[in-house]
């Protein structure tokens, strides 16, 4: 039979749009709506615009030089050009169990309780690929950081958000969901410091974390995002130091903000050896694992730079106070953060209520040229609300509130 008879003939109209038909879980996500203010910013800098740019937590400080020069003396060596393991370097591995045993007291076995991930955003995305199917629910808090909903979304679950405002409040309304939802949340999904609204919790809140786990037998992912940075003498715990949280759940941790390697994709998951292995599983089928020159010069940072990642942390504790003392003085009600890179503040007075969050943050980047977050985009909860980042130094910062000031005065008169 000549092959060609199983073609058809009839002509192929090439004039008319194909149709490409993405999946659910893709149409399931809502707008970006962080897109607006990102395409302004884009087109004002274009334009030549000296914009102080608030709104996206990018580290803006460079890696000690130790960890370049150990990048790069690593890069020229052949050996290190090949596939890495999907799970990370041994050595690695290895050291990031000793960081958890030094700084938090706990232990970890290297070959089964940890593994490189390239950023914790990619691997907190597969572990929910991991965990997650269609019809399983995650709690997460509210408002929330996008991937923490999203990345269940795309995995094909549900996500209920609950207000992480109140902690004692939070895990009453964990348990309470847990008694009337059916089938149970199958995941709860922990944040601190909290990003966007910078709250911290004290040890205790896991122990807390870890007999619901039990008692209504959830998994827990905690994003350990911010742990290097907190400020006034806090130590961010960790929820792998509450007894029995490595029987119930793991911790991503990465190098993006206390190492200022965000543009490296330096991320960790500790915790439970099921649930890390899973995750290998998942990451074996993706990738080949991070380049493996960056996880030695990780290794160098991990051993040789806690001085400066201290150092670090003191220098977002004063530009903190030079960005919340300068908006105290605008008027506006700041509470300085214990912890993290980020300031989340009410929309001011006389614009609270009056003006939603997406419309103040693009007014004051088009008058004033500054960048901030608007609260909608954490959710419906941080509405009303503005995250302002820590990543400009303090001139910038003074000159900013400046900026705003000078924008909102002349602004006010439109609203009466």
């Amino acid at each position: 039979m000549n092959p060609d008879q199983h073609l058809s003939e009839d002509p192929v109209d090439y004039s008319q749009p194909f149709q490409i038909d993405v999946a659910t879980r893709v149409r399931r996500l809502p707008p970006y709506l962080f897109g607006s203010i990102n395409a302004l910013l884009l087109e004002k800098r274009r334009a030549g615009d000296d914009v102080i740019d608030l709104g996206m937590g990018n580290p803006s400080d460079p890696p000690e030089e130790l960890v370049i020069e150990k990048l790069a003396e690593a890069a020229r060596d052949a050996r290190n050009h090949g596939y890495s393991k999907a799970q990370g370097i041994d050595n690695l591995r290895r050291e990031v169990a000793s960081k958890y045993l030094k700084s938090h007291g706990v232990r970890l076995d290297p070959d089964r309780q940890v593994i490189v991930c390239i950023g914790s955003k990619e691997g907190f995305s597969h572990m929910c690929l991991a965990l997650m199917g269609s019809g399983d629910t995650a709690i997460v808090p509210a408002p929330y950081f996008p991937v923490h909903t999203y990345a269940v979304m795309l995995a094909s679950g549900n996500a209920i958000s609950l207000d992480v405002a109140d902690s004692q409040r939070f895990l009453e309304n964990v348990a309470y969901t847990c008694e009337h939802l059916y089938p149970r949340p199958k995941l709860l999904i922990l944040n601190y410091p909290h990003n966007p609204t910078t709250v911290t919790v004290e040890p205790e809140f896991y122990l807390e974390v870890v007999k619901l786990a039990r008692r209504y037998g959830f998994n827990v992912i905690s994003d350990f995002a911010y742990a290097d940075v907190a400020f006034d003498g806090y130590r961010p715990p960790s929820f792998l130091a509450a007894e029995g949280a490595s029987e119930v759940g793991v911790e991503f941790t990465t190098m993006s903000k206390g190492y200022n390697m965000a543009g490296w994709r330096v991320g960790f998951c500790a915790g439970n050896a099921d649930m890390i292995r899973a995750l290998g599983t998942i990451k074996a089928y993706y990738d080949y694992g991070l380049f493996t020159p960056i996880q030695i010069a990780a290794i160098v940072a991990l051993r040789h730079t806690e001085a400066a990642v201290e150092s670090q942390s003191a220098c977002y504790q004063g530009r903190r106070d030079t960005l919340c003392s300068g908006l105290q003085r605008l008027g506006w009600q700041v509470r300085p953060p214990r912890a993290g890179m980020f300031i989340w503040t009410k929309i001011p007075e006389p614009w609270a209520g009056k003006i939603d969050s997406i419309r103040f943050a693009t007014m004051l980047l088009q008058e004033a040229n500054v960048a901030v977050s608007p609260g909608a985009g954490f959710g419906p909860a941080g509405e009303g609300f503005l995250r302002l980042s820590l990543v400009e130094n303090e001139n910038r910062l003074r000159q900013a509130v400046r900026q705003i000031g000078r924008c909102l005065a002349s602004k006010e008169a439109t609203l009466s």
